[in-house]
């Protein structure tokens, strides 16, 4: 029996998005529609979908936080050697994706990445809880390793070395920042007749809005 998904007879009828409302930069309009989200008690509303490629150009996605956002970019964090810091490290483009599904909107943004600056990294990774700090330590991530056990021995083990010291920011972990060069915010309207507003960067970094066909 083939499977038919529940969400087939959902019709969308929450919101819109007109040109005459929205924000003249993608940044500001973030800004609004993350407020609506937290307000609207989404969980993890900082949730985002990161989308890399490798040198040949193969896919691949995750989901990580946002950390943070300004008229430079989107920030995340991570350990430099995972899969995606090797893929970004080879080719330094991104996509990002966040889905709310409580407010029907959804936000993708393409850009090209950069590292931020190591005192941007110190700050953040101090603002962690010092298990957080340990754990970046602990886990040589995307990496195999032969069980759990090992993950938990290198844990203890780091926890313990820095039981009486600051634990120190790793040369491999630090943050992302996703510069955008085109956003565009998604809201679900009836009929499947949605709206979408694309955003895109000129060579004089003005923003142009167009209106995209669901």
């Amino acid at each position: 029996m083939p499977f038919v998904p529940q969400d087939l007879r959902i019709d969308y009828g929450r919101g819109q998005l007109s040109e005459a409302d929205a924000a003249a930069d993608p940044v500001a309009q973030f800004a609004r529609w993350f407020a609506d989200v937290r307000a609207a008690d989404v969980p993890e509303p900082n949730a985002m979908t990161v989308a890399t490629a490798d040198a040949g150009g193969a896919p691949s996605a995750r989901v990580v936080l946002l950390k943070s956002f300004d008229e430079r970019g989107f920030c995340f964090f991570t350990n430099y050697d995972s899969r995606k810091g090797r893929e970004l490290a080879a080719n330094p483009r991104a996509a990002l994706c966040f889905y709310w599904q409580p407010l029907e909107r959804q936000v993708r943004v393409e850009g090209a990445v950069e590292r931020v600056d190591r005192a941007e990294s110190e700050a953040y990774f101090r603002s962690r809880p010092a298990s957080a700090q340990v754990g970046a330590w602990a886990s040589r991530q995307s990496a195999v390793i032969g069980g759990r056990e090992e993950l938990e021995r290198r844990e203890a083990e780091l926890a313990e070395r820095y039981a009486a010291a600051p634990v120190p920011l790793p040369d491999f972990w630090g943050g992302y920042r996703v510069v955008p060069a085109v956003v565009e915010f998604w809201q679900g309207r009836p009929s499947r007749l949605h709206d979408r507003l694309r955003y895109t960067r000129g060579a004089e970094g003005r923003w142009a809005i167009e209106r995209l066909s669901p």
